[in-house]
């Protein structure tokens, strides 16, 4: 190895010693250059020093030129020569946390009292003693009254001092930063976890004695850079040289730039920061401090478009919820786009957790809650009876406030005259749609129409009373209701004498209790734009425009009397108003011949009737008797046919099986042996008795031998057969 040692070409000998005149070294010119204060001629120099020996130095002449650098950099840190001292300590490969030590305003909670570092003990013995920038900055001005502290022309010296120490220190660490770049090692590193990857970038320039040794960089080196860094772009405003650290792999702590980031307004890198790191929830809180205008940043034009985008992606059900909630108080439409996914997979049903749901939503916006509501019954056809019951108590209600406008009461009170005047051949319920122009409130009540008679999950108990502000404009209403609660006279009553819908009556009885069929339902879908999906979800039919899918089961309306049942109180119906529905039950007597009972009717038709009325009935019904009768006997004619073949095949192996007879009892099993028929114990075969006849058979005498079921039997010549069961 190269000694350092300086050598001497001068020999001094002595009777006792020798000698030698040796040249100062760098340490100690430039210790003596540094103590008469002369800072220019020791960096000229070390900088002479440098280049001499560039290309050609060893590890001891490496630590001199360290030890040097450092050495002036501490005593120009010292002066406030911040400048001077950044360049030599970049050149001396100081530890960046030294320096950092300085800015307490910077350095945060990143040392501990358990962190160390190397530093030459020269250069500790000359370190500034003060324990901040600020303080050496003070010591540094000079004295003005009233004091150095209060002074307005020290103040603002001291201001000018301090910045110029922030943008040296952002120098020196950027020029650390891009040497360990050079030096061929990238830490790709988000929140402290790290991965080394050797790169190869020769157009930066590396340091001074990089051909000898590759320099350490610690991770605890790396984050207090980066992070520091970052606090200083966001102090100086330099924005784009924020987002550009921000942007490449780094090891910044988000702990200790989230204070500095919010201070300086710089919202738009605390989320690219969050971001990066996936700290979800603290990106969505600065999104809505965005969105209420409590922050601003010209940078992030739409943080609602990105707070919606994000929840989209990440498919987090509790965030979802939570910020869904949030957003639905400030903004119903895009809130609901959250909470009311569009995908049409099967979920599995979660009552308990929609019920929360729609009522957190209720707290947040009526308007939202009510929508989603709708989304639940109609999109996610939720079976719960309780949000059934809560959709039905709201189409009411719109119903209701619908009807209190005075002119739409008016004009559906003239629909239903104008249907009661005018016999058609169509329902009330196609009548007023056709004729009705397209409105909100035509929308409303078809709507309301189409849920009560289509979902069976709801309590029509609990809904019937809802109808009776306005029942006497709600009679078709009324009627589907009390069809869900069985009331069928009721119902039937309400359609023939109030609405005059003897079409609707007899589908009513047709279908069991049903006013809407599945075919008008899907016409009213097919003429009136938004009914689609209500006709889908509540009566599963298929449109003309490809719309279908599978309607809820659809209970029938209270007891199933049978349609018989329901067409014979059709006609009670018909003939309680006398006279004037005398065509009408004469119609149904006719048309209805199959389904009633000639003795059902006849008690019921007044004897002032006409014959002539039901010679259409009556003809129907004796010639289905008379049918009915011919029919019986020839299949009784049949049946004896062939019961008669039966016992043609049968014969003769009863003829072979001969007699049957029972065997003895053994002795204590009975008490006494049997003596005829009277002693068999009928329990034993469970009270079945077999008569054999064998009659009719030449050559022998044959008598009626009754048995019963017996495990063993015995023929005529005493051999054992099988089991007569």
């Amino acid at each position: 190895m190269k000694s350092t040692f300086p050598r001497s070409s001068v020999l001094v000998l002595g009777s006792n010693s020798v000698q030698s005149l040796v040249p100062s070294t760098l340490i100690s010119q430039v210790e003596a250059l540094l103590e008469s204060h002369r800072i220019e001629d020791a960096t000229d120099l070390a900088e002479s020093q440098r280049k001499k020996l560039q290309g050609s130095v060893s590890v001891d002449e490496a630590d001199e030129l360290r030890y040097v650098y450092q050495r002036i950099g501490f005593q120009c840190f010292a002066e406030t020569r911040f400048a001077e001292a950044a360049n030599c300590f970049f050149i001396g490969e100081l530890d960046p946390r030294l320096v950092i030590s300085y800015y307490l305003n910077l350095r945060g909670s990143m040392f501990t009292s358990d962190d160390s570092m190397h530093v030459f003990v020269g250069v500790a013995e000359h370190m500034p003693t003060e324990t901040s920038v600020e303080d050496i900055v003070r010591n540094y001005s000079p004295h003005i009254s009233p004091n150095t502290r209060t002074a307005p022309l020290t103040a603002e010296l001291r201001k000018i001092l301090v910045a110029e120490a922030n943008e040296r220190l952002e120098s020196f660490l950027t020029s650390w930063r891009e040497r360990r770049k050079a030096q061929g090692w990238i830490d790709y590193a988000v929140g402290g976890s790290a991965k080394q990857v050797k790169v190869v970038d020769p157009t930066l320039q590396a340091c001074p004695f990089c051909y000898l040794e590759t320099p350490s960089f610690t991770k605890l080196q790396r984050q207090v850079v980066d992070t520091v860094l970052v606090k200083l772009y966001a102090e100086l405003k330099k924005t784009q040289e924020l987002y550009n650290i921000l942007l490449e792999p780094h090891d910044i702590v988000v702990d200790e730039v989230e204070p500095v980031l919010k201070r300086n307004g710089q919202y738009n890198a605390l989320c690219m920061l969050y971001r990066k790191s996936g700290d979800d929830r603290k990106l969505l809180d600065v999104w809505s401090k965005l969105i209420d205008g409590e922050w601003t940043d010209e940078d992030i034009p739409d943080p609602l478009s990105n707070m919606v985008a994000l929840l989209n992606e990440k498919r987090d059900r509790t965030l979802t919820q939570h910020w869904g909630l949030w957003l639905t108080k400030r903004n119903s439409e895009r809130g609901l786009q959250l909470l009311m996914p569009k995908d049409t997979g099967k979920r599995r049903e979660r009552p308990d957790e929609d019920l929360a749901l729609l009522e957190a939503i209720k707290e947040a916006n009526a308007a939202a809650g009510m929508q989603y509501l709708e989304y639940l019954v109609l999109q996610r056809k939720s079976s719960s009876r309780q949000l059934h019951d809560m959709f039905a108590a709201s189409c009411i209600k719109r119903l209701s406030a619908v009807l209190a406008q005075e002119s739409v009461s008016k004009l559906w009170r003239a629909k239903a005259a104008s249907y009661a005047s005018n016999r058609t051949n169509t329902s009330f319920l196609s009548y007023f749609a056709s004729t009705t122009p397209d409105s909100p409130h035509k929308r409303t009540r078809l709507r309301t129409v189409l849920f009560l008679a289509g979902s069976g999950l709801y309590d029509p108990a609990i809904v019937r009373p809802l109808l009776f502000e306005h029942q006497k404009i709600l009679k078709l209403e009324l009627a589907i209701v009390d069809g869900k609660l069985g009331h069928h006279r009721e119902a039937l009553a309400t359609l023939v004498h109030d609405l005059h819908d003897s079409i609707s009556a007899e589908v009513y009885c047709t279908l069991g209790g049903d006013i809407v069929p599945p075919k008008m339902a899907q016409t009213l879908a097919e003429n009136n734009a938004g009914l689609e999906i209500w006709v889908t979800a509540f009566f599963g039919t298929k449109l003309k425009n490809g719309a279908a899918a599978a309607g809820m089961t659809r209970e029938k309306s209270g007891v199933d009397e049978g349609k018989t049942k329901l067409l014979k109180v059709l006609l009670e119906v018909y003939m309680s108003e006398g006279k004037d529905n005398a065509q009408r039950a004469a119609h149904l007597i006719n048309s209805q011949a199959m389904n009633l009972d000639m003795l059902d009717v006849i008690p019921v038709v007044p004897p002032q009737w006409p014959l002539s009325l039901m010679s259409s009935f009556l003809a129907r019904s004796f010639r289905r008797t008379v049918h009915a009768r011919h029919e019986g006997k020839i299949v009784k004619t049949l049946s004896s046919g062939q019961n008669l073949e039966v016992k043609d095949r049968t014969w003769l192996i009863l003829r072979e099986e001969g007699a049957i007879i029972e065997e003895p009892l053994e002795q204590g099993d009975g008490g006494g042996e049997a003596t005829g028929p009277e002693s068999f114990d009928e329990k034993l075969i469970n009270g079945e008795k077999f008569a054999l006849h064998l009659t009719d058979v030449p050559g022998a005498n044959y008598e009626d031998v009754h048995v019963e079921k017996v495990d063993r039997v015995q023929n005529r010549d005493g051999k054992q057969k099988s089991d007569l069961v």
